[in-house]
């Protein structure tokens, strides 16, 4: 199971889900560009003590991700047309977050091997992009009993 986050805008999110990741041992990828100056620097401030921990990879480009995608890429969308507690997840799968602005653009959203929903309340938009990973990790990591020991 991998965590990825398509250039996302916000660097407060991104130490968010660098901590989730760091604490559920699950590997994170960083497509660039980011939206934000990103340099090891600002990863550990944004990360705090758990940068270090954190297994942290730079994908200068979604070409550079997409060619070192090993699993499923399933990406977490508001247009999904899998609701999130329908969806069945497998070891190995790339959970796929947009940018917190934009999304993915339209050929990102067509690669994806599933695109999932989390259900909301009517008249909602969407949930920030780290507790959305933490809903999607959880459930995946329940589905394939890939919780840390």
């Amino acid at each position: 199971m991998r965590l990825s986050l398509y250039q996302p805008d916000q660097a407060g999110n991104v130490g968010t889900i660098l901590r989730l990741a760091a604490c559920l041992g699950v590997p994170l990828d960083v497509i660039e560009p980011c939206g934000f100056p990103f340099s090891d620097r600002a990863l550990k401030r944004a990360g705090m003590d758990y940068a270090e921990m954190a297994n942290v990879t730079r994908r200068a480009s979604w070409a550079t991700f997409e060619s070192s995608a090993k699993g499923r890429i399933v990406l977490l969308t508001t247009q999904g047309g899998t609701r999130l507690d329908e969806a069945q997840f497998l070891p190995g799968d790339i959970l796929l977050m947009g940018a917190e602005s934009r999304g993915v653009p339209d050929n990102v959203h067509a690669r994806a091997d599933m695109r999932v929903r989390i259900p909301q309340v009517e008249g909602t938009r969407s949930l920030n992009i780290a507790v959305a990973a933490g809903i999607a990790l959880a459930e995946a990591l329940r589905q394939t009993k890939e919780w840390p020991r």
